[in-house]
C-alpha cells in the first residue's frame, strides 16, 4: 500500500509519515515495532512495505478498535507500555528486530474524544490515563497539596505562573471537567478570547504527562529499544515538544560517543564504552505541505539513528523476568 493509500483511508494522518518510512529503510521480510499504535498508521505503512510489524499501545480502546485493522495488515497488536517491550517481545518468541518506531506523547484519537479527558476544546471529565487505570487527574488535582500541583505544571508545562495557577485550582476544588480546570486555568492568567495561545494548553500537557509518567516512560524505552535492536537496526522517533526530543537527543547523543548532560534514569556511557548508535541522523520536521495538510505536525520532530554491533550499555534489561 503506498503513504497516499494511507492518508487517504486512516482515521488519523500520523505525522512526517515519508520520512519515518525513509528512516526505517524496512526490507520485506523484516521484523519492525511500533511502540504506539494509535490509530494504526505508522504500522499499517510498515506492513505495506513488507515488514512483519508487532505493535503496542498500553490504551485498551487502541488494543480494541485496532484489531480489526490489525488483522487486515496480518500485525501482532499486543496491550502493554513500549518500555516493556523486551519482555513482550520474548513472549512472543523474538529476541531482536530490524526497527523501532515510537510516537511519542497523546494520541490524535485520545485528543478527540471528551469522554478521555485530555483536551479541554471539548468538556469532558478530568481524567487523561492513558491506559484507563490508576490515578485521574481529578484525583490528582482535587487531592495533592499546591506545592505538588505548582511543581508539576512547572516542570512538565514550563509555566513561569504555576504557583498562581496552583493557587486558584486549590481554591476551585472540586474539579471533576475538564472546562472547569481549563475556565480556572484562563481566570487565573487573565486569558482574552483573542488571545494567540490559550494557556491551557500547557496546565493539560503537564498534568497528562505526571498522570502518565510520559518522560519516564520515554527514557525506559530507550534503554528498552537499544537492548532489542539488532545491528543495524533503525530506530525512528517522534517527538512534540522541547521535554520529550531533548530526553530523545541527548540520549542519542551519549549513546554515539557524543558529549550530553545525564539523566538519573539512564546509565552514563564512558569512554571505555563502544557507540551502540552510529552518529544520528539530522532532525527532521516536517514541511509546508505536511503542515498545511495536518496541522499536528507543527510541533513534531523526528530522531533517528542506526544500532551499532556494541552490547547495549543498560546494566538491567528493562521488564524482562529472570
Amino acid at each position: 500500500m503506498t503513504t497516499a493509500a494511507l492518508h487517504t483511508a486512516a482515521p488519523h494522518i500520523p505525522v512526517l509519515l515519508d520520512e519515518v518510512l525513509d528512516a526505517l529503510a524496512i526490507a520485506p521480510g523484516e521484523t519492525h515495532v511500533d511502540g504506539t499504535f494509535g490509530a494504526g498508521g505508522y504500522s499499517r505503512a510498515m506492513a505495506g512495505q513488507g515488514a512483519r510489524v508487532i505493535a503496542f499501545d498500553r490504551d485498551p480502546d487502541a488494543i480494541r478498535e485496532g484489531q480489526a485493522v490489525a488483522d487486515v495488515a496480518g500485525i501482532t497488536l499486543i496491550e502493554g507500555e513500549f518500555s516493556r517491550m523486551q519482555a513482550l517481545l520474548a513472549d512472543a518468541g523474538v529476541d531482536q528486530v530490524a526497527g523501532i518506531t515510537l510516537d511519542i506523547g497523546v494520541s490524535s484519537m485520545q485528543l478527540d474524544r471528551a469522554d478521555r479527558g485530555f483536551s479541554f476544546q471539548s468538556d469532558g471529565p478530568l481524567d487523561m490515563r492513558m491506559s484507563q487505570s490508576g490515578t485521574s487527574a481529578a484525583d490528582f488535582l482535587n487531592t495533592a497539596p499546591e506545592d505538588a500541583i505548582a511543581d508539576v505544571i512547572y516542570r512538565y508545562g514550563e509555566e513561569p505562573k504555576s504557583r498562581r495557577i496552583a493557587r486558584f485550582i486549590v481554591e476551585a476544588r472540586p474539579l471533576s471537567r475538564t472546562g472547569e480546570l481549563a475556565a480556572v486555568v484562563r481566570r487565573a492568567l487573565g486569558h482574552k478570547p483573542h488571545d494567540k495561545k490559550d494557556p491551557a494548553t500547557r496546565v493539560f500537557q503537564a498534568i497528562r504527562i505526571h498522570l502518565n509518567q510520559e518522560l519516564e516512560e520515554l527514557e525506559r524505552g530507550l534503554e528498552a529499544a537499544e537492548a532489542v535492536l539488532q545491528p543495524g537496526g533503525r530506530l525512528a522517533i517522534v517527538t512534540f515538544h522541547s521535554l520529550e526530543d531533548r530526553i530523545v537527543k541527548q540520549f542519542l547523543r551519549r549513546r554515539s560517543g557524543g558529549e550530553g548532560a545525564g539523566s538519573r534514569h539512564m546509565p552514563m556511557q564512558t569512554k571505555a564504552d563502544a557507540p551502540t548508535f552510529a552518529k544520528p541522523a539530522k532532525a527532521v520536521r516536517a514541511g509546508p505541505s505536511e503542515l498545511a495538510a495536518n496541522p499536528r505536525a507543527r510541533s513534531a520532530t523526528l530522531r533517528s539513528a542506526v544500532r551499532t554491533a556494541a552490547p547495549a550499555l543498560s546494566s538491567v534489561a528493562m521488564g524482562v523476568r529472570s
